[in-house]
């Protein structure tokens, strides 16, 4: 047998292997899937949203979580980007709203306390609004909010 001839049937084999385990989900991890919770999505006003997530929550302003990346003008009310991150221990549940927007809840992640809290995102703001990003650690609530203007363009 030739050696390309046995360089085909391996390669055909493994590509083969590599198909069947993509189509039944063998490489998949379900951990790592997102998943689409449409009724906190429906909520039309902040304080509806807040009402659903942290029924009788307290929240604290904190030094603790930053803005690494938030403009305070934004050129493009169309594409937003965020990215939060925070010094607090056991970091459980970040989530980004924006006030006024027609829908206010923009991301919520689910967090692993091996995990470093950073989070990222890219949204649509309608109009001038704060953005505010509620954060669970230890049991204990905690938020930052800051104020960003739009220029142009927008989810309108």
């Amino acid at each position: 047998m030739s050696k390309s001839r046995r360089k085909f049937i391996k390669q055909f084999f493994s590509i083969t292997a590599y198909s069947l385990s993509l189509t039944t989900g063998l490489l998949r991890s379900s951990i790592a899937m997102a998943e689409w919770k449409k009724e906190k999505f429906q909520a039309s006003s902040y304080k509806e949203i807040i009402n659903k997530l942290y029924k009788n929550s307290i929240f604290t302003e904190s030094r603790k979580i930053h803005f690494s990346r938030l403009p305070k003008v934004a050129e493009n009310g169309a594409l937003v980007p965020i990215t939060v991150t925070s010094t607090l221990k056991n970091v459980a549940k970040i989530s980004i709203l924006v006030e006024k927007n027609p829908r206010p809840l923009i991301a919520e992640f689910y967090l692993s306390p091996s995990m470093a809290p950073h989070v990222s995102a890219r949204f649509k703001m309608a109009k001038h609004s704060r953005v505010i990003v509620l954060v669970e650690a230890e049991g204990k609530f905690y938020k930052k909010s800051q104020y960003v203007k739009v220029t142009k363009g927008g989810c309108g």
